[in-house]
């Protein structure tokens, strides 16, 4: 390997453990919270971080070892498998997303209704949509030989098997993306879109009356009119930022490998080996940060791991304690089903 091509294997092995390690504590979140469980967003989270365990286990480990062998790194068969791995984990990811952006527009703009518009059954037929969905697109490829190691991308993955396929493999792959990357795209933008204007109308109802009581208290001190304004202005930015990371992370990781991989099939195009690696390190990127972004920078989920890690030291420093709540006993239960 080069020295390029070293660091990138470096980055695989990173990703590969944060994603792990990242994406197994909101699961373990999950499993131990029964609080995080009766919402609806935790079927999408559930989906999505299953998901990404085995991006991390399955798919993240064979493309390093394509990298450092420079070759298909198992077995047909086994790549073949891979390959399948790769194309219905990765359209199940970009579902999952979609999903939970519709979520949070369903419980934004209809706030009122959001218990009778979206139930824990309609959770799990989207996602059982999202796994026929993805199942029926990654199928094709192992039937028709087109899931097969790429040298370019150090992978198993989608691979033009003969040059008298080109015409159904570039209608294929273009289908692929179109109802994967494209769809869940245009979900993204029009929930969070969504969203941003109806967070925009509060905060220009918050910011009214706040004026207004400024207004009335004459001998209040500026300093603090100066704050009021202040909060005014990162209220605003607050909501803008976040939709941003939702819609930017998802466009940064997963746009230029679709855009390399749509490129591909022009016949005068040769993609670099060292373009591909960087573009499939960006969509592992997605498996690594999904947890930071929808669940463990959450309220609900740091007081579940400061919970577990207080019971954990707790249970070390006064093993015979008598005393106990239905949440100790529950952090308890699920901190024995770990050991």
């Amino acid at each position: 390997m080069d020295p390029a091509e070293s660091l990138l294997a470096l980055v695989v092995a990173a990703l590969a453990l944060l994603a792990l390690l990242s994406n197994a504590l909101v699961l373990l979140c999950l499993t131990c919270s029964a609080e995080i469980r009766r919402q609806v967003p935790g079927v999408f989270t559930a989906n999505l971080s299953v998901c990404n365990v085995l991006v991390a286990a399955l798919s993240m480990p064979a493309t390093l070892l394509g990298m450092v062998t420079e070759r298909k790194p198992v077995g047909d068969r086994l790549c073949h498998a891979l390959g399948f791995l790769d194309t219905f984990l990765s359209a199940n990811a970009m579902l999952s997303v979609a999903a939970l952006s519709l979520d949070r527009w369903v419980a934004v703009v209809f706030p009122l209704s959001y218990s009778s518009k979206m139930r824990h059954r309609d959770a799990v037929l989207m996602v059982a949509c999202a796994w026929l969905h993805a199942l029926a697109f990654s199928a094709v490829p192992p039937l028709l030989s087109w899931a097969d190691y790429h040298h370019a991308y150090a992978s198993c993955t989608l691979r033009l098997s003969a040059e008298g396929a080109r015409a159904a493999f570039a209608a294929f792959t273009v289908a692929f993306h179109a109802c994967t990357f494209a769809l869940a795209l245009l979900t993204l933008c029009f929930a969070y879109l969504k969203v941003l204007q109806v967070a925009r109308f509060h905060c220009r109802r918050i910011d009214v009356i706040t004026m207004q009581t400024l207004f009335l208290l004459v001998d209040i001190h500026p300093s603090v009119k100066q704050r009021c304004l202040v909060e005014q202005k990162k209220r605003k930015q607050r909501a803008t930022k976040k939709i941003s990371i939702f819609i930017g992370s998802f466009v940064l990781c997963f746009g230029p490998y679709v855009m390399t991989r749509l490129v591909e099939l022009l016949p005068f195009v040769e993609v670099s080996r060292h373009w591909g690696i960087v573009t499939k390190c960006l969509t592992y990127s997605k498996a690594a940060s999904d947890p930071f972004a929808y669940s463990l920078l959450r309220q609900q989920y740091k007081k579940v791991l400061v919970q577990l890690v207080n019971r954990l030291l707790k249970r070390d420093l006064y093993p015979s304690s008598g005393h106990s709540t239905s949440v100790d006993t529950e952090n308890d239960s699920c901190l024995q089903r770990i050991n």
